[in-house]
Formats: structure tokens, sequence, C-alpha cells
């Protein structure tokens, strides 16, 4: 195992694998030549590792070797024993990816090995898993040289694997914990001289399907292939910070920094805590040697608990308790031991508990490869204030895990693709990477979990179907979001068609006066702790209707118009408008208290928050008065139902809106107890301490508004074709920066002295834009724009 599936033979990260974004023609509009294939014998639906080879004679190098492979659940490819993919990246079997890979670099005259790691975790595997049964798949030739998986491949079940479920007092779907017994592991399968003469033939299953084909009379097989439009994921190696507490070993100083052997005496029990120093996604990597019959368990957490499910400090860990998912090992006694996830594990603290028999065990070493979408941050912020700094980079840390194959809530406890959040981590994407391949695939799969009543799934994907109706008025807002930064109007227009349906489902939820009451599911808006929130659900009233279910209906109507108008059907837009211009004045009447001075929660008028007056500002029901009025009490209030971290996003966009956005950094005060509390991430939950994950990406909202709001850059026309720089500088006197637009470089800098400011703006080719100061409207043009003003 050590030769060929240790990660740290992939140190040269993403280019190491040669992902071909392009596929032939014909493998996605052809039935396959190459058949899925199983073991034979073995179970298609229970727990299983199945290993796959097939040897080929080369007389030279062809110059290119392309490949096509998937798999059920998922694999791991070696070349020669080099690992050069992963995969397949998460979908549905409507829409199973395929990875491409040209695997010339990899091969050697004479003989070479192919060979594939393929697991199956069944009833076992991540929420996030989809599955149809065992299988895998590889098409490829060079020449008269072919790879198409069929029954000229051996294979072989790895009998050593087992898996360790996970649960705790929380909601946990992310998948077990592996047990592996190495006197059982089969180790360099991937070699030339490994002798597979004891291994079966493979089993074909049928031909591999792209999704455009069909069997007699329209039917479907299976898995409907379509090529990834993601590319591989990072892989980058890393080490452990520190060890934090250990009993029965000694600890060598240079551990666990540096590649240091670990003697844990015969017949004994040790314990070593390790420090990742920030949380991480990675496959842990440990080498050990001897101790045949030890055990050694690896726990991971993202922090320890003072009392569950208090959390205090995370930097934190004497007196405290660990609870945490974990990996088994078994040692067969052998020198140069290597045990490496199947599957990448979220932590910042690992915990190592051994327990060695008659033979002393050697830990070699131990470190991880972190693994995550191969996001670049190209955006730029010189600000004079280190806390900017600090909340950019745990805000990019944030929104990093909860990016891998797909976009993810939180990475150790769910890692599900909720669009509530996909539309806050959309916009980080594209403000901080401007790379927009997750975007496009995280519409794409929302688009594919629509349902036949309109709406869609609140999370894919994901194996247990969720609906959260709100969650599809939010996917027309990450819809249009895309619109205005983005530059592929097709791909907009091409999704058109299903919001209209998530509207028409809710159309039919729709009292005469525009007013949605009773509507199924659950009709999440935030985690709120407030008279009458239930599990995340806004209070509604006797009638089952509530304005913020009402409003957030409005702000879908606005934007689904603005989308029909430019892009779509002309009679859309006016429905919408018609809709929307009734809903409003439903509101006012339905929901105005003109005592409080704000709109109550439900008609009763008994109950106020933050979320149904950002709406209302937001979606521009109230007047300029009523804006200030508003706002001021947004501010003051507390006896409103307030915003988590995650609505905070909107709350902010009502304050902006309400000409407050210059006291934005004076909102910051969760993000900084969450520094003060030691996260390297951005807690779930507004109460710190107890938030079950310590990272979710939907907190990650300053990462957007210190570049949109204080910075000002705003797209003003779908396509990011016009910009409005309306900058929020607050007591700032010195700050510039820059983000990544479709066409180039984007930046801005303020600089004030002798009561004058010197702002420079320089847009990209083929832009134009305005600068907003101070009320005035100033042009801008593509390139350079310099101004001195007061």
């Amino acid at each position: 195992m050590m030769k060929q599936s240790s990660l740290l033979s992939i140190l040269l990260l993403v280019s190491l694998f040669s992902y071909c974004q392009v596929s032939e023609s014909q493998i996605i509009h052809e039935q396959w030549k190459a058949s899925w294939i199983k073991v034979p014998g073995e179970s298609d639906y229970e727990y299983g590792v199945y290993l796959f080879r097939k040897r080929i004679n080369l007389d030279t190098v062809p110059s290119r070797f392309q490949i096509h492979l998937s798999a059920d659940n998922r694999y791991k490819l070696y070349v020669n024993q080099k690992l050069v993919s992963l995969g397949p990246a998460r979908g549905d079997l409507a829409h199973w990816n395929f990875e491409t890979v040209d695997i010339a670099q990899y091969l050697q005259p004479g003989q070479n090995i192919i060979s594939a790691r393929v697991w199956n975790e069944a009833a076992y595997r991540p929420e996030a898993q989809i599955s149809l049964q065992t299988g895998f798949i590889l098409q490829g030739s060079a020449g008269d040289i072919s790879l198409n998986t069929d029954k000229s491949w051996k294979c072989s079940r790895d009998s050593s694997y087992g898996p360790i479920p996970f649960t705790g007092p929380f909601y946990y779907v992310s998948g077990a914990g592996e047990f592996i017994d190495m006197r059982h592991h089969m180790t360099d399968f991937g070699s030339v001289n490994f002798n597979d003469e004891l291994w079966e033939y493979a089993q074909p299953i049928f031909h591999g399907i792209p999704k455009d084909i069909r069997g007699g009379y329209g039917t479907s097989n299976g898995w409907m292939l379509v090529p990834s439009i993601i590319p591989a994921m990072e892989m980058s190696p890393q080490r452990f910070r520190a060890v934090r507490e250990s009993s029965g070993v000694k600890i060598p100083e240079s551990f666990p920094v540096q590649t240091t052997d670990i003697h844990i005496p015969a017949n004994s029990t040790a314990s070593v805590l390790l420090d990742q120093g920030e949380l991480t996604n990675a496959y842990p990597i440990m080498r050990f040697s001897n101790g045949a019959g030890s055990t050694i368990a690896l726990r991971y957490t993202e922090a320890l608990y003072t009392k569950f499910p208090d959390k205090g400090n995370r930097n934190e860990v004497a007196g405290k308790h660990f609870l945490g998912r974990m990996d088994s090992i078994i040692s067969n006694g052998k020198a140069n031991q290597v045990f490496e996830s199947l599957n990448w594990r979220t932590f910042r603290y690992i915990k190592l508990d051994i327990k060695t028999g008659a033979d002393p065990l050697v830990l070699n070493d131990i470190s991880s490869s972190f693994t995550g979408y191969p996001f670049q941050f190209n955006a730029k912020l010189d600000a004079p204030l280190q806390e900017i700094k600090t909340m950019i980079d745990i805000g990019w840390r944030t929104a990093r895990l909860c990016a891998v194959e797909t976009y993810m809530d939180c990475p150790y406890y769910e890692q599900l693709q909720y669009i509530g959040d996909g539309r806050i981590q959309a916009l980080i994407s594209l403000y901080n990477s401007g790379d927009d391949r997750l975007v496009r695939n995280a519409l794409n799969l929302m688009d594919h979990s629509r349902q036949p009543e309109g709406v869609t799934l609140s999370r894919h994907p994901s194996f247990t179907p969720q609906i959260i109706p709100t969650f599809s008025l939010w996917y027309i807002g990450m819809l249009h979001d895309y619109w205005m930064y983005a530059k592929d109007t097709s791909f907009v227009i091409k999704k058109i068609p299903g919001t209209r349906q998530v509207l028409q489902y809710f159309n039919n939820y729709q009292a005469s006066d525009g007013s949605i009451q009773n509507v199924p599911n659950w009709m999440f808006t935030d985690w709120v702790n407030a008279p009458e929130w239930k599990s995340g659900v806004a209070p509604r009233g006797k009638d089952g209707s509530s304005s913020i279910l009402d409003l957030t209906l409005l702000w879908a109507y606005q934007l689904a118009a603005d989308m029909e108008g430019r892009n779509g059907m002309r009679s859309f837009k006016d429905k919408y408008l018609e809709e929307a211009a009734k809903l409003k004045k439903t509101i006012r009447n339905k929901y105005w208290d003109q005592t409080r001075g704000l709109f109550s929660d439900r008609p009763e008028k008994d109950l106020y928050s933050q979320h149904a007056n950002s709406l209302a500002i937001l979606t521009g029901v109230t007047n300029k008065s009523e804006t200030n009025s508003i706002a001021e009490k947004l501010l003051r209030d507390t006896t409103m139902a307030a915003a988590s971290i995650y609505f905070r996003y909107y709350l902010h966009q009502a304050l902006i809106k309400a000409g407050r956005g210059n006291d934005y950094l004076n909102w910051l005060d969760k993000w900084r107890e969450n520094i003060s509390s030691g996260l390297s991430t951005w807690a779930e939950m507004s109460d710190v301490s107890k938030s079950r994950s310590d990272c979710h990406a939907w907190g990650s909202s300053p990462n957007i508004e210190f570049f949109r709001t204080i910075l000002g850059i705003e797209s003003d026309a779908p396509g990011f074709s016009t910009i409005r720089i309306q900058p929020h500088l607050g007591s700032l006197k010195n700050i510039q920066g820059s983000i990544p637009h479709p066409n180039g470089e984007l930046s801005a800098q303020y600089i004030y002295q002798e009561g004058q400011w010197t702002i420079q703006v320089k847009l990209p080719s083929e832009t134009k834009g305005k600068l907003i100061w101070k009320g005035k409207h100033i042009p801008l043009n593509s390139g350079l724009n310099k101004f001195q003003l007061q």
C-alpha cells in the first residue's frame, strides 16, 4: 500500500492530475465500449472495498493516452503505483459524473499496471453520496492498446476493511470511519511484480451509457454518464503544528513538525493529542512499523468540549473532553506500513490511542494532505486594519473547507450542498476567486433536483430528499446573482424555465391577495432563538401567513421579472411584476404596524424580527422615511427576533441600502467573538460556544462585503458589463484593493490627504461604470480613472 496509495506521491498538487476538461465527442454521444464491472460473487449493495488491475505492454509510450472513468461509490486510480485520479465528483444517477485524464506521462516502455481501489460504503455512506450499486468503469485506448473495462480486468475484494459508524448527540451524516486490519490488507497491488494469479476476472454489468443515449423505447439504464465540469481537487502536504497532550509515550521535541520515530513499548497504552493549528480537510497519512496485533485509533474533531455542548475557547484543551469520528487500524507487525483514509477527514485535532501487545510499535510519521476545490484567492485588499486581513483569511479558509466537489454547508457534520448556504458561497467564489465552475455546478445540481411539483430539493446531491420551499426562492436569487456577476448569459437562459416552475409552485398557495398560506414542508428561514420560531421557521398567523415568507416570495418575483425582461419572455415579466405589485400592497396592508413603525411577522402584529424588516427594505416595500426609521430600529431595538450569523448577510444588505454602509465594520462583533474564541473558521451558529459546526461558509459574507461595500465594487448590469463604484469607507483613510472580473482585474484605491481624496478606479476592458461619491454620479470608462475629490 505504501508505494501506490500514499498521498505523498502527489505532492505536485493539482498539476499531477492531468484532467482533460474537453471530452471526446463520442464519449458523450455514443454507448461506451467499456462495461461497468464488479467482483464476481460479491454483493452489489453491501459495504466493500474492491481492487481492479489491468496489465498492458507498450513498445513506446504514446504522446497522449486519454481515459474516461467513474465508479460507484468512489475510486482511486493508479498508473504504475502513482495516484492519478480520484472521483467521481458527486452527482445523481441521472447525472453521474466521469473524469477524463491523460495518463501518458505516467506510462513507461514495457509492462504497465493500471489499477483502481473502488469502495461502496452502502448504508454507511455520507448522505451526499447517491448510489446504485458497486461498479467501476474505464474507457480509453491508444492504437491497438485498450484499457476498456471488461472481463479481461483482474479483481479481488480487499477484506481488510470494515465500517466504524459514528453517531453523536447532533445531526451527523458524513459517513463512517474505517477499520483496517493490516494482516489482511493487500499492498502493492498496482506493482508489475504483484502476483494476481488467484484473482478473478471481472464480471461485466452493462455498457457505459451517456445521459443522452437511451435504450429501447426510451428507457434508461443505471448510471447516466456526464462529463464532470469541475477540475481535479487540490492535494497539498501539511504537517501538524504541535503535540498538546500525551501519555504513556515519550515525545521527541522534533515531533510532529518533522518526521520522527515514536517508540511505544510492548504491552502498553499510549495517547497523543495532535493539533493542526487550524481546521482542515485532509487525508491523514500515518506510517508505522512492527507492533504485531497492536491497535491504533485515530479520532478526529474540530474542537474539544468543556461540557457538551459547550466548547469554550477552541485553542484550549486542558480538562476538556474529546468527541469525534474514528478510524482504527490493526498492525501486521511488518516495517513501513501505511494507513491512509479512503475519504478525507475534517479536523483541527487528532487523538491517537495506541494499545500494543507483546511487540513494541514504532510510529514512524503522521501528517496529512489537504484537499479541496482548487480555488485561488485572486482578490487583493490593502487596509490599515489587521482585523480586516484576519477576517478575510478566516472567511476564505471557511469558504475553502466548505467547497470540495460541491459547496457544502459544513465539512465535518453534513457535507451537503444547501441552496441557502450556496447563494452566499457562490458570491464569495466570484468576488474572491473569479472561478465560476463550482457555482455553475451548484446551479446545475439544484436545477436537476427539481420535483414534479416545481419546487427544488433544499440540498443536492442527497439520497434522502428534503424540501425547504424557501430555498427554492433563494435559488432564483442565486441564479440572478450569477447572471449579474458572470458572463455566460446562455447558461442563465437555460435555467429560466426552472424558475417559472418554482414560482408556479408558490402560486398554487397564494390567496387572492397574493399572500402565501400553509405551504407544506420545512419553511426554514433562519436559526432564531425567539418566541414562536420553531426549528428555524418564522412565526405564522392563524391564517397560515407570514410576512417573511411573503417578502421572500416578493423578492423572487422581482428578480425573476428582471431576468425574464432581458432574457426570457415578456409575458412572464409582466405576470411577475403584476404579482409583485399585488403582494407589495398586501404586505403593507397586512403586516405594517404604524404604532411600532415596523413590519410584523404575522397579521396579529404581535411579533417582530430583523428578518421581516430587512426584507421589506430590500424589496422596496418601504418608503425613504420608513427605511431610515426601520434601519435605526434594526440597529437598536433588541425586542426584535435577531438574525443569526447566516441571515446577517441580508440584514447588512438592508442597512447598506438604507445608507448605513459607512458603519459596516461596527456590525461585525459576532465575527470578533469567533476570533476571540479561538476559531480558525466561522461557526455555524450565533451561540459560538455551543455551535455544533465550527465551519459554516454562510458566515463568510464579510469576504463579499469588504469588497462590495467598503471598496464599493458592485455589478450594475448583467455580465458585470457595467460597474458601480460606491465606497463606504467609514473612518478608513487609506485603502485599496481589487477583485477578479470576467474581463480582467477591477481595482479601486482611496487615499485621504490634506483634506482631499485621491481616488483611482481601474475598470477592465469592454466595461463602463460610474462612481457614486457623496451623491454625485461620475462616469467611469475602461482603463484607469483618477479623481481628486472632497
